[in-house]
């Protein structure tokens, strides 16, 4: 379960009344054999060594950097861009809504679920920026501030709500439950097809069975929006303005991304999708920085469609237990499976990742072996060359695998990739090889500091 590893979202398929288990035989797996490796260096180097590569790792981002999701999305984004933040003078989101929950710890290891404000704001030095195309749910975002101040972290003066961001009222989200089965975010939906709300509440009615939502009740949630505006007001600004001055003005921006490329609107395994751009197309729209400025993109739901690498009974469970495997926002149990490398190299062809950021390795310890989803073949048995854009083909391939050692012990405690057990460094590097991308953050548990740089 890491970021691309074994983390996929949640557990059932719900409101779709289709069966997505694979057709087709078993599929089939290649036994990688045992790699030698050196000896590990004596402990004083490795941690001096361990302290200059995660120098490097941060000094050599670029100024405008990108954490994106290259999978179903849960990857951990929001860990990373909290580590990450003390070196950007802004952490802005460019696209998504309260939807996407982040969880991080703080230094004293207390825990915080974000979901609209960036994942910076534990940082005090760090300006927080929702862009224009995130959409705001404001009673949702005044609660989350109300829960950071009360824990003792300072928003007012930290905070800038693009003045072009869409407001996302109660309507949507309960729309949005019931279009569960169309496959499609109401809000976004209502956006991009330039609906008005009362349209939308008018469709609604009509179209499901048990809508409750009175024109009385949208006048009411309107006036109550109208009641927060000498509230809101501080906290708008014109983002396009202040992102570009801080650009010319080189200060750093670290964009955390929410969801992830593979439930992007034209990118995703359509219709399960999102109806915004999670993938890096999205932080030029989403918050009005031209893409040159954009210099590398990190890679770091509740997924209904097919998920060719996905574990059931007892093996998926295990894993969910072990990686805590239940959305921040809606507490519900999330698909586990083995790491699907064909979809993360077309992830990386779609992004063009730099790095990407492993998580979650400690969830591994344990197994005899691992394995790693390397190829797609058709029923036929002819092998897929890319990630097929039909979904029918998708539901219905054979993952062929490679099947690596696993490890015993306990590595939630290393801190240099040196001191990781040989299996783990030979899966590490055989997802580098496999990818083409390299592995430059390694997760090994929740905390702030349970992270190796590579």
């Amino acid at each position: 379960m890491s970021s691309s590893t074994l983390r996929h979202p949640s557990a059932t398929a719900a409101g779709t009344g289709r069966s997505f288990s694979r057709a087709g035989p078993t599929a089939q797996s290649v036994r990688l054999p045992r790699t030698p490796y050196a000896a590990p260096v004596a402990a004083s180097a490795t941690a001096a060594a361990e302290v200059d590569c995660a120098a490097d790792r941060v000094s050599a981002l670029s100024q405008v950097a990108g954490v994106l999701g290259s999978q179903w999305g849960d990857e951990g984004k929001g860990k990373l861009v909290d580590v990450l933040a003390p070196r950007f003078d802004i952490v802005a989101r460019c696209q998504g809504g309260a939807n996407a929950g982040h969880t991080i710890y703080n230094s004293e290891g207390k825990k915080f679920a974000l979901h609209l404000v960036p994942s910076g704001i534990l940082h005090e030095g760090t300006l927080c920026v929702v862009g224009n195309g995130a959409v705001i749910h404001v009673p949702g975002f005044f609660g989350e501030i109300d829960g950071l101040e009360s824990n003792g972290v300072r928003c007012n003066g930290r905070i800038l709500v693009s003045d072009r961001a869409h407001l996302l009222f109660d309507l949507h989200q309960t729309v949005d439950g019931l279009r569960e089965t169309e496959l499609a975010n109401s809000f976004y939906r209502d956006n991009q097809e330039r609906h008005w709300t009362l349209l939308l509440q008018q469709d609604a009615a009509a179209r499901f069975q048990g809508f409750k939502y009175s024109p009385s009740m949208l006048k009411e949630e309107v006036e109550r929006y109208k009641r927060f505006a000498e509230r809101l007001e501080p906290f708008i600004a014109d983002t396009v303005h202040v992102l570009n001055e801080s650009i010319q003005q080189n200060k750093k921006i670290l964009v955390e991304g929410g969801q992830a490329t593979m439930l992007d609107i034209d990118f995703g395994t359509y219709p399960f999708v999102t109806s915004s751009s999670p993938s890096a197309g999205g932080i030029c729209t989403g918050l009005g920085i031209a893409p040159r400025v954009i210099g590398q993109s990190l890679h770091n739901k509740s997924w209904l469609g097919p998920f060719p690498t996905e574990l059931f009974g007892e093996e998926g469970d295990l894993l969910r237990k072990a990686g805590m495997e239940f959305g921040t926002t809606t507490g519900r149990p999330r698909r586990c499976g083995w790491l699907d490398i064909v979809a993360l190299k077309y992830c990386c062809q779609i992004n063009g990742f730099s790095s990407l950021n492993l998580t979650k390795l400690d969830v591994l310890s344990g197994l005899p072996e691992i394995k790693l989803g390397v190829s797609y073949n058709k029923i036929d048995g002819q092998k897929l060359q890319s990630f097929p854009g039909d979904l029918d083909t998708l539901e219905q391939v054979q993952v062929q695998y490679e099947v690596l050692h696993g490890w015993q012990s306990d590595i939630s405690s290393v801190r240099s990739y040196n001191e990781l057990p040989q299996a783990a460094r030979r899966y590490v590097e055989r997802i580098e090889e496999l990818v083409g991308v390299p592995v430059h953050y390694i997760g090994v548990g929740p905390g702030r500091d349970a992270l190796i740089y590579k």
